[in-house]
């Protein structure tokens, strides 16, 4: 079932070759980093560009839930007047986060070193998410955090009443995490460290600095390490919002699959703790190339052109790449189903506790489309069938996850047969254009059941 609602069963079919300009939305991550610093600052911060998706704005419910005013101005633009670090209010009723880890994550850390308690709830597939990772360090500076088993939502996490800095090693690469515990430590007096073993994306030290805030970042033999000096005054900002390269993906790599294919992505941020996808369909042949390569707001931006490749061939992602492309694994393995050879990705056990089950939801649904796929706890592997390879002829299990649905949507456009996918709904959640976009290119998405 749809994450707010009904089912929407959606099929695409067999596409003829796409062309245009793939103007995809704002980037999530960066857009839910906006909206929560722009509340901890003094004054009115601006931001264009935002992503309207379904994430972003139950993160701006629940800073105006805190005390900050968010208001929306129309095409993406916003304003934030914030409350000024420790300025939060305990919000009168339960945060509901949706569908969103990242916006849950973010903000219990936000909040975590105010004396105050909040309860968290979200979606189905928000509640059969881990907690833990993120509450476990917030206890560390004084939070209490009171949750169904595993730590699971709903949860009631009891604000520091006398925060104290921490020194934190991540023990997973998860940027949710160490953002937590930074956005934590704006609260807490003193200097508050986190290291991390393999680097993540850095937006929230990007966007950290860009306020105002003391934030140092050295690589060091035992990983990669943040600090920042708590109780800062935030400065408010003015935020231009690049373009979501997980969303880039989705029209880049239906570019790469569709005979004839030729699409252009404009603005599309390519941090380099976030490129991975594209840094891997390039090693494999894809006729992908960078174009007007810029700086904007602090972050490399360029247009990305995508051709038909049809002389992909698989390769072995390094599994230390997996931090700056894991959203981008389920649709990695279309393009790999696509191309000649074995494609293998070890690494990956991160992906078994997404929105979904990643792993094995790739698994079940590209097996039901006539692709080989072995796979074990950490790692899968597709064994590629080449261009218009695939049978298809499928319905996939979405499992209210947004990004497994477009992977199978996207498979849709050049297997031999139509893909169905059981509920597009969650799309919404961080695409909410995906249709309309992939329609104009010449992609035939629908919603219906038929196959």
């Amino acid at each position: 079932m749809s994450s707010h609602g009904t089912p929407i069963p959606m099929t695409s079919r067999k596409s003829a070759p796409l062309k245009g300009v793939a103007e995809v939305p704002g980037d999530k991550s960066i857009s839910h980093r906006s909206l929560i610093l722009g509340a901890m600052a003094v004054g009115e911060t601006r931001i264009t560009g935002l992503l309207e998706g379904e994430d972003v704005l139950d993160t701006a419910k629940a800073m105006r839930a805190l005390g900050a005013e968010v208001t929306q101005h129309g095409g993406g633009e916003w304003s934030v007047h914030g409350v000024g670090v420790g300025g939060f209010g305990e919000p009168e009723n339960v945060v509901d986060c949706g569908n969103s880890g990242t916006g849950v994550r973010l903000i219990m850390g936000a909040v975590a070193t105010h004396p105050f308690a909040v309860t968290f709830t979200g979606d189905a597939s928000l509640r059969s998410r881990p907690m833990g990772r993120v509450t476990d360090p917030l206890a560390l500076f004084g939070a209490m955090s009171y949750g169904r088993e595993g730590g699971r939502l709903p949860l009631t996490l009891v604000g520091a009443k006398a925060p104290v800095p921490v020194r934190y090693t991540t023990p997973v690469p998860s940027a949710q995490v160490k953002s937590a515990v930074l956005l934590a430590g704006l609260n807490a007096p003193g200097v508050t460290v986190v290291t991390e073993r393999e680097a993540t994306r850095d937006h929230t030290e990007r966007m950290l600095a860009g306020f105002g805030a003391e934030v140092t970042v050295e690589d060091t033999a035992e990983g990669r390490v943040i600090s920042l000096t708590g109780q800062p005054e935030l400065r408010p900002q003015q935020i231009a919002v690049p373009r979501d390269p997980s969303s880039a993906a989705f029209p880049v790599c239906a570019a790469l699959i569709v005979p004839g294919s030729d699409v252009l992505v404009p603005g599309i941020g390519l941090n380099p703790t976030r490129a991975g996808l594209f840094t891997t369909l390039r090693e494999m042949g894809a006729d992908l190339t960078y174009e007007n390569e810029r700086e904007e707001g602090g972050e490399p931006v360029a247009d990305l052109r995508a051709r038909f490749s049809p002389d992909m061939s698989g390769i072995e992602v390094p599994a230390e790449r997996a931090a700056s492309m894991i959203d981008e694994y389920p649709i990695l393995a279309v393009v790999a189903a696509f191309a000649k050879g074995e494609t293998s990705c070890p690494g990956v056990k991160e992906l078994r506790v997404k929105e979904s089950d990643r792993i094995d939801a790739m698994a079940v649904g590209l097996r039901a489309c006539g692709v080989e796929v072995d796979e074990g706890e950490d790692w899968f592997a597709i064994k590629g069938m080449g261009p218009e390879g695939v049978p298809g002829g499928a319905r996939a299990e979405a499992r209210l996850d947004h990004r497994i649905a477009m992977s199978f949507l996207i498979c849709g456009m050049a297997s031999q047969k139509p893909v169905s996918v059981d509920d597009g709904g969650p799309i919404a959640t961080s695409f909410p254009i995906f249709e309309p976009l992939m329609g104009k290119l010449g992609a035939s998405v629908s919603r219906s059941n038929a196959t």
